[in-house]
Parts: structure tokens; C-alpha cells; sequence
């Protein structure tokens, strides 16, 4: 926490992610819904089109699907570093469906937060940060008043 009372933390991403290969932060996907309700209306059309086309998609995702007796379709996203979270899906169509596996699955699992800096290294250069007159040519010097010719 900050003296403004908001978290913030150095732009980072998990593990280094994207360097080398990519992994896919999203572990598990369930869509918990009821057979009869009319607020899974969406969430049923969905799981006959296009949940098998999305399980295809993201082959490192394991995706469960389970009808309960509920009134509150949603959907419960697993995250590798541990952090669940839960959409509520109630009256939604199956392309807003697929439009928020896609949006969950493109995320980290990290809590958004305000960004302190653009940059941080863990070992900082003891020359400073590079900016356009770092290689500035001597031959062109400090800018001076002209001098004035005497009449």
C-alpha cells in the first residue's frame, strides 16, 4: 500500500512469461448453470455450440461443466498462481460467453493495480538512463548568447 491508500507495484510479467515460450496462465475453467432455469438460457446454448470449439482452442485449459440446482449461473476461473475468479453469467449469450472465456483466459490471474514505473530493472546501470543527447557529438558545444558586434 501506498501514502494514496491504492497498491501499486512495478510493471512485471509472471515469470517471465513470453520470453522464451509461452504458457497459458489459466488452468481450469467450470461452468456451474441448471438445466430448467431461464437465466442459463444462454449458458446452455453456449455449452452445445461453442464450449467444445473453445476446449480445441486452449488445449492447457481443462474445462468442466456442471449443472447444479442454482439460480446464479457463473463461470470459476483457476489461475496457476493460486487465484480464483468467479463471473456471474446470469441472462448472457453465448457470444458474450465466449467473448469472457476469451478475456479470462488472456489474463494473468493478478489483481489489477495502479503501475508505479514504465520501467525497473533489478540491477540498475550506474550510467543512467539512455535519452537522446546520451551521444551527443563534442564537436557541437554548449549553446551560448551570440556575441554582439561593436558599431
Amino acid at each position: 500500500m501506498t501514502a494514496r491508500g491504492t497498491p501499486s507495484r512495478f510493471l512485471r510479467s509472471v515469470l517471465q512469461n513470453g520470453v522464451g515460450r509461452y504458457v497459458c496462465q489459466l488452468k481450469r475453467i467450470s461452468i456451474i448453470f441448471s438445466k430448467n432455469a431461464q437465466s442459463s438460457l444462454g449458458v446452455r446454448e453456449f455449452i452445445e455450440e461453442g464450449v467444445v470449439d473453445y476446449a480445441r482452442k486452449n488445449p492447457g485449459t481443462v474445462v468442466y461443466v456442471s449443472p447444479q440446482t442454482c439460480r446464479i449461473p457463473k463461470i470459476v476461473a483457476e489461475y496457476l498462481n493460486g487465484n480464483v475468479r468467479e463471473e456471474i453469467i446470469t441472462s448472457k449469450t453465448s457470444p458474450q460467453i465466449s467473448e469472457l472465456l476469451t478475456k479470462l483466459t488472456n489474463q494473468s490471474g493478478l489483481e489489477n493495480i495502479r503501475i508505479r514505473k514504465p520501467f525497473h530493472t533489478d540491477s540498475p546501470s550506474i550510467q543512467g538512463q539512455w535519452h537522446p543527447f546520451t551521444n551527443r557529438p563534442l564537436s557541437v558545444g554548449p549553446i551560448r548568447p551570440q556575441k554582439q558586434e561593436a558599431e
